[in-house]
């Protein structure tokens, strides 16, 4: 069992009960009776949220959407362990559904996983998404600076130019200066300021 299914299945555990039900879905190797939670009504969302992981990591398709649903979750442990397994699903879709949620402005409070997710897809959609939330949150008092410093240091990360003038305005943002000093030396051409 990996460190991410671990931590999940420890969490759920609890929340559970360890019920005899937690302890059937975290033993099956069937993917349909995982998949069937998902779909059935009345299922509690822990449930749904193993069941996810699962096939996510197994790359079955039809934990996509369960999978967003979650990365889009109030609950920053859910919003995480739903970026583990769609970087683990290799679904096409992943990175527009990622691109979606973070440049979302009415949700931008939970958006700091699909930045993350976003950045380790390295996607078409990825620069764009996180250069448009970035611009957003170097708005005078925005409150969302842990979003903020993603996107900088993921922009540093992924290396593109066009990410150099959004980086450079970050500088002037005390909170985000280091770091967004330090992601320019990172990209071509941002060295020279």
């Amino acid at each position: 069992m990996d460190k991410e299914l671990r931590s999940l299945t420890e969490r759920l555990r609890k929340e559970s009960g360890a019920s005899d039900a937690y302890e059937r879905l975290v033993a099956t190797h069937d993917q349909e009776e995982l998949a069937a939670v998902l779909t059935a009504p009345a299922q509690p969302l822990w449930a749904r949220e193993l069941a996810a992981f699962r096939l996510g990591g197994a790359g079955d398709p039809r934990a996509f959407e369960a999978l967003v649903l979650l990365l889009n979750h109030r609950e920053p442990q859910r919003c995480a362990s739903a970026a583990v397994a769609l970087a683990r699903l290799g679904d096409p879709r992943t990175a527009r559904a990622a691109a979606a949620l973070a440049t979302n402005e009415l949700r931008v409070a939970y958006a700091l996983h699909p930045v993350r997710l976003l950045v380790a897809l390295r996607a078409p959609e990825s620069v764009p998404a996180l250069i448009t939330t970035l611009e957003r949150r170097l708005a005078p008092q925005d409150p969302y600076r842990a979003v903020a410093l993603a996107c900088v240091q993921g922009l540093g990360d992924l290396g593109d130019t066009r990410a150099l003038p959004v980086l450079r305005e970050a500088r002037a943002h005390p909170a985000l200066a280091d770091t967004a000093t330090r992601a320019l030396t990172r990209i071509p051409g941002g060295r020279r300021d």
